[in-house]
């Protein structure tokens, strides 16, 4: 067959889980020699995406409302993009972008299948009008099943792709470097422990702040560095006052320098409520932190607990603050769950699996390949 175009659909490019998860899709599918499309309202990373050669459309789409007519005012513009540019497949990544594929699917018979990175609530809208496409990809088991028990997929429709990451982009970093970075994010002496997300209240920074007194009561030295922006960025900001942690958290934009960030870490804390997967946690691990995650969601199956992390109860301050320190306090413990997950994320987070998988699924769809399916059964 000739060259295959696809379009990614998403709301919008800046820093956070779906982004990270397109760009590794993104250059996977440009090592592999498809043309790749990608509309969104823009963003701080565009520029990583069209260093890949991706080609990139900003529309007026950043909304959370699917009654917004913003988003059925470009469909139009859309399906003519379509047809010019030959698009064999769609695939949405957000709500939003879930029922324009639907719709333009409808208006141009192009296949469009979507990828699910979390949990959703069942709320009447997206009951009556699902817009999963003819393929709904599962990131994580918990989600394969969330999908099936909670919506009624048929399991047919859902194919389980966990998400990989770009393990050339990680890698421990030695001591000098990590003194030089915490020099420069002026982090000072001792030990820092952080979380890499958007602030909100799903990630559960709220129960990692709540955790901290008790653990600089014991370790004055310790600091913690929370990267993210989001609408819990005033809340958490009080809750250091009210604390009084002033000399002790630090927050920075969530830019595009992950690996720099983690490069000043000694342990990674991610006490989620809810995680679809927990992307974060694969790079931390793949940079060889150790990592303290809820025990929620796709989470279990990152982390062999004692191992390669530990796993806690959300919800629980106490004993994550037991367990930091307990874990700060133990420098080779910290060095062999390090290594541990650095070795886990070599052998199973590698971007190469997914990126060839969803290939397989869309060839499924664009030609008559009969390629093997990856379903939840």
């Amino acid at each position: 067959m000739s060259r295959m175009n696809v379009l990614f659909l998403t709301t919008h490019l800046n820093a956070g889980g779906i982004t990270s998860y397109l760009l590794t899709l993104a250059q996977g599918m440009r090592q592999r020699g498809i043309e790749v499309h990608l509309v969104s309202s823009g963003g701080r990373r565009e520029e990583e995406f069209s260093s890949l050669g991706v080609r990139l459309s900003s529309l007026d789409i950043r909304t959370k409302s699917e009654l917004d007519f913003r988003i059925y005012k470009v469909l139009p513009r859309l399906r003519r993009y379509m047809e010019q540019h030959h698009i064999d497949i769609l695939h949405a990544q957000t709500r939003i972008t879930q029922v324009m594929g639907q719709l333009l699917k409808s208006m141009t018979g192009r296949p469009y299948v979507s990828t699910c990175h979390g949990f959703f609530q069942g709320r009447l809208s997206r009951r009556l009008f699902p817009c999963w496409g003819d393929a709904v990809i599962a990131i994580s088991e918990a989600v394969c099943h969330h999908l099936v028990s909670d919506f009624h997929i048929d399991e047919g429709r859902v194919v389980l792709i966990k998400s990989g990451v770009d393990l050339r982009a990680y890698a421990p970093a030695d001591e000098e470097t990590k003194r030089q970075l915490r020099r420069k994010y002026h982090l000072g002496e001792g030990q820092v422990i952080g979380n890499i997300a958007r602030l909100s209240d799903v990630k559960g920074q709220d129960i990692l702040i709540a955790a901290l007194p008790t653990v600089v009561a014991q370790m004055p030295d310790v600091k913690l560095l929370i990267a993210g922006e989001g609408k819990m960025e005033k809340t958490l900001k009080a809750m250091v006052k009210t604390f009084h942690l002033e000399r002790h958290v630090f927050f920075c934009p969530l830019v595009n320098k992950t690996a720099e960030l983690l490069s000043v870490l000694d342990v990674f804390v991610m006490p989620s409520r809810q995680e679809g997967l927990g992307l974060s946690i694969m790079e931390a691990q793949a940079a060889g932190l150790p990592v303290i995650a809820s025990n929620v969601g796709g989470i279990p199956s990152l982390i062999e607990h004692g191992k390669t992390g530990i796993l806690i109860e959300p919800e629980s301050p106490s004993v994550l603050a037991r367990d930091l320190m307990e874990l700060l306090g133990d420098e080779k413990r910290l060095r062999e769950m390090g290594n541990a997950g650095r070795e886990f994320a070599l052998q199973h987070y590698g971007a190469d699996t997914m990126v060839d998988k969803t290939l397989s699924l869309y060839r499924r769809f664009v030609s008559d390949e009969d390629d093997e399916k990856n379903s939840c059964r």
